[in-house]
């Protein structure tokens, strides 16, 4: 819903940017030193001196999970084998000897803040190529920017191997070849954030399940410094593991019923759209624009769905303006070409010439819900949506605001008198339709109704 002439662009514009900064904080620009990182909390993935903590790899994570337990440890006793031979500690540095395989963390992590140095060592032959493979998954990628025929030119600090979201990094930040590089790594979630030489190049990606595209990134494995037949040297290693997000798990009740999770608060993998101004944050589906001018955009399910139980826990902040799509296309203005209902801090007092049917929980411009039943901004609130054929039900808090039948609507048309061929559809995406304020999700899950 578009309620721009509602209120005011300046007091919206100081709202955003008050929340992006609460959401998504300050980067740290300085580098910091060993002695600073361990009064912080990090502690020494490599201690300069051995390979203590360290071990060869073994596969990929599909493939070591349908190993025997007997399997694995034949074959790691061959990786770390390996591994002695092809990585080597010299002067303090971990040293690929441009043979051999990966080496990985003993320990398997979540999320957590990494800082490592590295450097691409110029054997003359221009083919420097390396990486860190998080949660077992390649990669943030390390090369040579020399090397223009297989794309080196856009700089380190991607996520090289996605394929749907961002895989270049935002600028070029590399040193020199043969010079000592530094990245802060953030894992959070899904989402990776990357900085190289204190310079943004990666922020707050979505990092794909290199190993099989059909389901999320693992939510813990190892983290490996990649070799790729070229000479490459770390050191500085330093790693602190951060809170993870309490997830979301369906009730023994709502798994009888045939629930399924749409957003546990450890991915968006099962959404679409934008996913750069919605993003996971602390087990809680985010949006925050980053310009008071945007508006946040569209995410959708992957999935669609026609006839459905939906269940939800939003939070609302001052002005807040949303909306649930429903039975939508991806293209197009959800509010019309499918059906939104309305997510809006009505009470506010930029909202105070509303029509009735943009109150929160109405189907906008067509039926209106009941006010009075938001809790407070900043507390969440649960909500349940049922839709059935023409039949839709919204109960917010448990109480219901909306029984609504749109046979008439469909008949006679929108009471707003537009357009809204939305209202035949039977079938489409479930959505969240940003209009330029910061909102809160959690806990969302659906249940598919058979018949009308």
């Amino acid at each position: 819903m578009n309620l721009t002439k509602n209120f005011s662009s300046l007091f919206q514009a100081a709202l955003i940017l008050l929340m992006f900064v609460t959401f998504t904080g300050a980067p740290a620009q300085a580098q910091s030193t060993p002695a600073q990182l361990k009064k912080e909390g990090f502690v020494a993935l490599f201690n300069g001196k051995d390979l203590k903590g360290w071990k060869g790899l073994v596969a990929d994570p599909v493939k070591r999970a349908k190993m025997t337990a007997t399997e694995l440890a034949e074959a790691q006793k061959k990786a770390d084998a390996e591994m002695r031979d092809s990585w080597k500690v010299k002067n303090g540095e971990l040293h690929f000897m441009s043979h051999g395989n990966n080496i990985v963390t003993a320990k398997k992590y979540r999320d957590f803040e990494m800082y490592v140095d590295w450097k691409i060592i110029d054997d003359g032959k221009q083919e420097g190529d390396a990486g860190i493979y998080l949660r077992g998954t390649p990669q943030v990628q390390i090369w040579d920017n020399a090397r223009v025929k297989v794309g080196a030119q856009v700089g380190s600090g991607g996520l090289y191997n996605n394929k749907v979201h961002e895989s270049k990094p935002l600028k070029v930040a590399d040193k020199k070849l043969g010079e000592w590089n530094t990245f802060r790594i953030i894992m959070k979630a899904d989402r990776v954030t990357v900085y190289l030489n204190g310079e943004l190049v990666t922020d707050n990606v979505i990092l794909e399940n290199y190993w099989d595209r059909n389901q999320p990134i693992y939510a813990q494995e190892q983290i490996e410094l990649q070799a790729h037949g070229s000479p490459v040297a770390y050191r500085n290693i330093y790693i602190k593991e951060l809170p993870g997000a309490k997830i979301f798990q369906l009730s023994a009740q709502e798994k009888t019923e045939g629930f399924k999770t749409l957003f546990d608060g450890s991915s968006m993998f099962q959404w679409t759209g934008n996913t750069a101004d919605y993003f996971t944050e602390n087990g809680n589906l985010v949006i925050s624009p980053k310009t008071a001018k945007g508006s946040g955009g569209n995410l959708f399910t992957k999935e669609e769905f026609s006839d459905f139980v939906l269940r939800f826990d939003f939070q609302l902040t001052p002005g807040a303006n949303n909306g649930l799509g429903i039975r939508a296309p991806l293209t197009g203005d959800a509010a019309y070409q499918g059906m939104e209902l309305q997510i809006l801090d009505n009470d506010a007092p930029v909202y105070k010439d509303l029509k009735i049917y943009q109150y929160h929980g109405s189907i906008y411009g067509t039926i209106p819900a009941k006010r009075g039943f938001l809790k407070p901004t900043g507390q969440w609130n649960y909500q349940e949506v049922i839709v059935q054929g023409p039949k839709i039900k919204v109960i917010l808090n448990g109480t219901t605001i909306l029984d609504a039948d749109i046979t008439e609507a469909r008949k006679n048309g929108a009471a707003d008198g537009k357009e809204h061929p939305g209202l035949l559809r039977d079938k489409g995406h479930i959505g969240f339709l940003g209009h330029g304020s910061p909102v809160k999700f959690r806990n969302i899950r659906v249940k598919e109704l058979g018949g009308k």
